[in-house]
C-alpha cells in the first residue's frame, strides 16, 4: 500500500474537505466547546495552536509506511464548518490498518452528522484497499459507540489508554 493522500469525499449532505492550514481559525470556533473534551482530555485549541497543529498534519508523517489523512466536514446546505474525521493509515502487508476518529462541534451534534461523516471515510478507506479500521471509545461516550455501531464497527474486548478498542474489518474488494 502507497502513501495515501486524502481526497474530497462527498457524502448526502455532508463534504469531507481535506484538511488545509487555513481551517484553523474556523475549526477554532467549531470546536471551542470545552464539553467536546470530556471524554478525549484537554481543553479547546486557539486558532494559532490549531494552525500549528495543522501545519504539522498537512507535512505528513516522517514514517513512509504511515498515512495521515485529516478532513474537515463541511455542512453544505449551510456551507459552514461543523467538526472533523481522520484515519491514521498504516501499511500492513495486508491492505492497511485506519485507526480513525471524528468530532463534531457541538450545535451540530446529534443531527447523524458524525454517523455519515464517519461512514463517508469508511467508504473511502474500503476503495483505497484498507482492511481494518480500527476506532478507541470511551466506555461511557454512548454518542460515539453509537456512530462506531451505525460505521459497521463493534467492540473488542482490548483496551487503550483507558478506551476500548472498536474494529471493523472489511473482505476483499472484487
Amino acid at each position: 500500500m502507497s502513501v495515501l493522500e486524502p481526497t474530497t469525499i462527498h457524502t448526502g449532505r455532508l463534504t469531507l474537505l481535506p484538511l488545509a492550514i487555513e481551517h484553523a481559525e474556523e475549526m477554532a470556533a467549531v470546536l471551542s466547546d470545552p464539553d467536546l473534551h470530556t471524554f478525549i482530555g484537554g481543553a479547546p485549541a486557539t486558532a494559532q495552536a490549531l494552525r500549528s497543529r495543522y501545519e504539522r498534519l498537512v507535512a505528513g508523517s516522517p514514517d513512509p509506511s504511515v498515512s495521515w489523512c485529516n478532513w474537515v466536514v463541511q455542512l453544505r446546505d449551510a456551507d459552514c464548518l461543523a467538526g472533523t474525521v481522520q484515519a491514521t493509515v498504516t501499511a500492513d502487508g495486508h491492505g492497511g490498518v485506519a485507526e480513525i476518529a471524528w468530532v463534531v462541534g457541538t450545535p451540530w451534534q446529534r443531527r447523524g452528522i458524525a454517523t455519515e461523516a464517519a461512514q463517508g471515510l469508511v467508504a473511502w478507506l474500503r476503495r483505497h484497499g484498507v482492511r481494518t479500521v480500527i476506532a478507541h471509545i470511551h466506555p461511557d461516550h454512548k454518542a460515539s459507540a453509537a456512530v462506531a455501531t451505525t460505521t459497521g464497527l463493534t467492540p473488542t474486548d482490548q483496551w487503550h489508554d483507558g478506551e476500548v478498542r472498536w474494529q471493523l474489518t472489511i473482505g476483499a474488494v472484487a
